[in-house]
């Protein structure tokens, strides 16, 4: 799993990019558009130390 802030055409570029490589019968994909004001809408509770939301994160 990974996760990552993208401008409009980054996400239109890696959406068709890991359209092309995914084996559509073992692999899935979910693609979650949060909007401008998508630091309001992650919350997290529990352990794990805290995350730059601008940087990629793998999973």
């Amino acid at each position: 799993m990974f996760e990552c802030v993208v401008d409009a055409a980054q996400f239109a570029t890696l959406k068709i990019e890991l359209t092309n490589i995914i084996d559509e019968n073992q692999d899935s994909l979910r693609f979650y558009q949060l909007g401008n004001n998508y630091k309001n809408k992650v919350e997290h509770i529990g352990i794990k130390k805290s995350i730059d939301l601008e940087a990629p994160l793998i999973f």
